[in-house]
């Protein structure tokens, strides 16, 4: 063998063992499973992994209700009892579902719950017209208990459209008979239900449901994703009873413009829990708040952190009161709430990858009884976070 031909074999040797350890690091977090969504470089959690510990509630459970919407939070415990995987967000999805009568528009990247595909199926047997969008790495997935609920819908005859590209069809909605829509940061499994920090609003408005049934059908009808959807949403700005909620999605909105928008106008504080943090211009507005002398946190999903890219170290040197979680899953939200009256929610995770590839949803809502629930929710992670339950040696 050549010098030369050893000399590639060793540098390749070597960029095999960092990526390995690279990889590895990005998906361990201090024994726990791995997350659930496979952006900057985190994965799919592995079926049936559990930590163990001291039995801690991990999250709020909270709920808020108004004229026109409901909205909920998880509530897992730590260490997990399959036992008590009931009553969830699932529950008022069902609930949902079973009051189709005409149609329902199901888009959902991860997907596992039997009592939601049982749903789906009552629905198409009573007459309503289904249909789903997911992502092809859900769809094509091996485990078992995806299989059997996607089983289910194809036995129902249920149509099923899937991306077919690299980056994620992230979105987690569902729109009943054209009035109803239900989104949030929750994939309709049951990790993401009893096992993660996750938000979801059940929302009543006739133009919320022609908006998300509208990028429904750019994805459905037209078998577009990503940046190839055409650009606009028909209702951008909606007033619902004299709450003003901006609706726009990925990525064919300018869904980063918006978000530092609304930012740069924060006046009194900013509090924001992120799955995965790293985009700079949002990052950069949030420090800027900061250095004007508004009350700023933060609290970031632990996997994820300490890579480069995250905004997590940039904030902490920069002095801003940033904290990782402290739930042995995985805090999943996406939110940011300014000045107790404006909250910014969805599917939409603060990275380019969902501004530019992904298919996201966001909603930035001026109503101060929704932006009190997810300060509560915000309080409850952050103080989770400063006091992580202890784990078993």
């Amino acid at each position: 063998m050549s010098r030369r031909t050893i000399a590639i074999v060793s540098v390749a040797l070597v960029v095999v063992l960092v990526l390995g350890i690279g990889v590895f690091a990005l998906t361990r977090r201090h024994g726990a499973p791995t997350t659930t969504e496979s952006e900057s470089g985190v994965s799919r959690a592995p079926a049936g992994a559990q930590p163990s510990g001291t039995v801690t509630g991990i999250g709020s459970g909270g709920t808020a209700t108004g004229p026109w919407y409901e909205l909920h939070f998880t509530a897992p415990v730590y260490p997990d009892n399959p036992a008590n995987h009931k009553d969830g967000l699932d529950s008022h999805l069902v609930a949902l579902m079973d009051r189709a009568t005409k149609t329902m528009d199901v888009a959902d990247y991860d997907f596992d719950l039997g009592d939601v595909t049982d749903a789906m199926v009552r629905a198409k047997k009573r007459g309503v017209i289904v249909r789903m969008v997911t992502d092809t790495d859900t769809l094509t997935s091996k485990n078992k208990d995806i299989q059997a609920a996607f089983g289910k819908l194809k036995g129902a005859s249920i149509p099923i459209v899937d991306d077919q590209r690299g980056p994620i069809m992230h979105n987690k909605f569902t729109v009943v008979d054209n009035e109803w829509v239900e989104t949030g940061s929750w994939n309709y499994t049951d990790g993401d239900t009893y096992h993660l920090n996750n938000n979801q609003i059940v929302m009543h408005n006739a133009q919320l449901a022609q908006n998300y049934t509208t990028e429904f059908d750019k994805m459905f009808d037209k078998h577009t994703f990503g940046p190839n959807k055409a650009k606009g949403v028909p209702n951008p700005v909606v007033t619902i009873d004299g709450t003003r909620v901006e609706n726009y999605f990925a990525a064919e909105d300018d869904t980063i413009g918006n978000i530092v928008r609304t930012v740069n106008g924060a006046k009194q504080s900013v509090s924001f829990l992120a799955f995965s943090f790293t985009q700079d211009d949002i990052g950069n507005a949030i420090i800027a708040k900061q250095k004007a002398g508004l009350t700023v946190g933060g609290v970031f999903e632990t996997t994820g952190s300490q890579v480069p890219t995250s905004e997590y170290g940039k904030m902490k040197k920069a002095g801003l009161d940033v904290y990782t979680d402290g739930n042995p899953w995985v805090m999943h939200h996406k939110v940011i709430v300014i000045d107790d009256h404006i909250t910014i929610f969805g599917s939409f995770n603060f990275s380019d990858n969902a501004a530019h590839s992904n298919d996201e949803n966001l909603l930035i809502v001026d109503n101060p009884e929704i932006a009190r629930a997810f300060k509560a929710e915000y309080d409850r992670v952050l103080t989770l976070a400063k006091n992580p339950p202890a784990k078993k040696k």
